[in-house]
């Protein structure tokens, strides 16, 4: 009976733990993306973004994703990866208004998608 209840709450804890990890991980690799994408955003906004700003922002976007696939969907995933690459395309074409718009929802989702993924009463229940 001791066992059992031991046993229990072992892995109670570490269920505990590695949801607490989860949630201070994906938290800070979307932090880093947050970062960048804002700093994007002013450079578009005062007109001095290039090619290699929006670049710089996707490099840092693949190496932060390889390692969210474990905790996030593929889809959510794979929305920044189409908005950053619009983003881009429309820095490279001088078409500002609409990277900015893109970059918004980039921020948006970087400032969304860790609370939706995160150990709380309304993602629990």
């Amino acid at each position: 009976m001791v066992k059992c209840i031991t046993y229990t709450l072992t892995a109670v804890a570490l269920c505990a733990a590695f949801f607490i990890f989860t949630d201070i991980y994906v938290k800070a690799q979307f932090g880093y993306l947050s970062d960048a994408a804002d700093a994007l955003y002013e450079k578009v906004e005062r007109g001095e973004a290039t090619q290699g700003d929006a670049e710089a922002v996707r490099t840092l976007w693949e190496d932060k994703k390889g390692k969210l696939h474990i905790f996030i969907p593929h889809n959510d995933i794979a929305q920044i990866d189409y908005c950053l690459g619009e983003a881009a395309g429309h820095i490279r074409d001088g078409q500002n208004g609409l990277a900015l718009a893109k970059l918004e929802v980039v921020r948006h989702l970087a400032a969304t998608l860790p609370q939706a993924y995160s150990v709380s009463l309304e993602n629990v229940f």
